[in-house]
């Protein structure tokens, strides 16, 4: 993050624009709108500022002069003087105040962003005076998604406020009680211009026993492969909703980066060897934490019920009668394959499918192994696995690669037969290799393959070079598209 938003309350306080054309006419609308004191130095004043002039516009035609930013609480520079620019810049570093010089963001301290106004909210787009064009269209799509009435729905909230605060004297209930109305009926009345029922809706709440302590909640949530575009919208909701994020390892950063910023952030991270929290005090903690009434987002990379141990959470919540949903997520297998060009079936290459995991119930047994004291019933059916015309993901698999490898060539898996490795699939970073089975485990050695990483075997993998190549030949097509698109509208 280059700069940091922030909202300023300007009304009443003095602003000084330096400047009297077009783009300081803006600029002083801006400034108007907010409720400023405005103060227009120029030697050439517009006929539009002209018209503005009033109680708080004040029009000084002469020349900028040093004193003029005196007790002004941001400057404008607006003009096309480079050199009074960068005067201007100078004396209001020099006194502490904040200036903005139109369009040159390096002698900007703050810069104006493409504002959606639903007044009393406000939403604000800002590329840091890198961008300005590419914030405006972003803005365009925003006006057409954010409901003309937001604005007075918010309004509306605002008038209970104090009440609400009076009645709900806990923290954590009064956040509760507004999701709960932002997410319920008020919202459809709101939509449909109801206000009074927006009102009628908004005092039934209130007057619920809102002080009685509630029944905390889970959701077992399948935060995807790791792309931030890949969360499913309900996901995205849970996580900006909850009290708690209880979150794995292989939850990306930008994945973090969209929970609520408030939440309290519990890393339950495992890694082969080393576990932040055994499983079964992870089932615990999220008991625990429903009980004290919090709502819980326990955040898993993948889906919670494809080699993620939600079924085994899921069971502890049940036996304690705790709430719970579980969101699904896009698991590994089909993401990965996906972003490296290796369709899972394919008539003509695969007839079924099969996903197996690398680890055992042991945590630390694997796929294959037979000395470590499990029953037959945890190995895989390797006579199964290793027949031909049908694709295999394994999950977790790289570090026990060579066994994977020697016992599907036991079972009569061919030695040629094609496989792929894909480390940190659909991430930026990601990485693909390909070869054969004979070499799975020299494959992942030879080019130190990380966590999370995934395994595909089976003849779909010839697909790869060539879907691969063409997927990404079609990304940069829409890619380039799209920008022209946006230049095009932006002209």
């Amino acid at each position: 993050m280059n700069t940091l938003p922030l909202f300023f309350n300007l009304k009443n306080k003095p602003a000084l624009v330096v400047g009297g054309g077009d783009v300081a006419l803006r600029k002083v609308q801006s400034l108007l709108k907010a409720g400023a004191n405005v103060t227009v130095v120029a030697l050439d004043i517009c006929e539009q500022l002209n018209h503005l002039a009033g109680a708080n516009l004040l029009l000084n035609q002469s020349e900028y002069q040093s004193w003029h930013i005196n007790e002004q609480r941001i400057v404008i520079a607006a003009t096309n003087d480079l050199e009074l620019n960068q005067r201007i810049h100078d004396e209001c570093e020099e006194a502490g105040i904040w200036v903005n010089v139109v369009d040159q963001p390096e002698l900007c301290e703050f810069t104006f962003p493409s504002i959606i106004d639903r007044s009393p909210m406000t939403i604000a787009i800002s590329t840091g005076g890198k961008a300005p064009v590419l914030g405006r269209l972003w803005k365009e799509k925003l006006e057409k998604t954010i409901p003309s009435w937001t604005g007075k729905f918010a309004q509306i909230a605002g008038e209970f406020r104090d009440e609400v605060k009076s009645k709900i004297t806990s923290f954590q209930s009064r956040r509760h009680f507004w999701e709960s109305v932002f997410r319920g009926k008020a919202s459809q009345h709101a939509a449909m211009g109801n206000w009074d029922a927006v009102k009628s809706e908004f005092s039934q709440q209130l007057n619920k026993d809102t002080n009685a302590s509630e029944p905390g909640q889970v959701y077992l949530v399948g935060g995807g492969p790791g792309d931030p575009e890949l969360l499913t919208i309900k996901a995205l909701q849970t996580m900006q909703m909850a009290d708690v994020i209880v979150y794995d390892y292989l939850i990306s950063d930008d994945i973090l980066d969209l929970c609520r910023k408030d939440a309290d952030m519990i890393s339950v991270g495992k890694k082969a060897g080393n576990h932040t929290l055994p499983q079964e005090q992870i089932n615990q903690l999220l008991v625990d934490l429903a009980k004290e009434g919090k709502v819980v987002c326990r955040l898993k990379g993948g889906d919670p019920y494809i080699f993620g141990r939600g079924g085994e959470e899921a069971q502890l919540l049940a036996a304690h009668q705790i709430p719970y949903q579980v969101i699904p997520g896009i698991t590994a297998a089909a993401a990965c394959s996906a972003s490296s060009g290796i369709p899972l079936t394919h008539r003509d290459y695969a007839q079924s499918l099969q996903f197996i995991t690398g680890h055992c119930k042991n945590p630390d047994a694997v796929a294959g192994a037979t000395d470590k004291g499990e029953g037959p019933s945890s190995q895989p059916d390797w006579k199964s696995l290793a027949q031909s015309r049908q694709t295999l993901v394994i999950y977790m698999g790289v570090i026990r690669s060579s066994i994977i490898k020697q016992n599907l060539i036991d079972n009569g898996r061919g030695k040629d037969t094609p496989v792929a490795i894909i480390e940190k699939g659909t991430r930026p970073d990601q990485r693909v290799f390909t070869g054969t089975l004979e070499n799975l485990d020299n494959m992942a050695k030879a080019n130190n393959i990380g966590s999370p990483a995934l395994i595909i075997i089976g003849e779909v993998v010839d697909l790869h070079q060539s879907l691969y190549q063409g997927a990404k030949e079609q990304s940069l097509t829409a890619l380039a598209t799209e920008i022209e698109s946006a230049a095009s509208n932006a002209a």
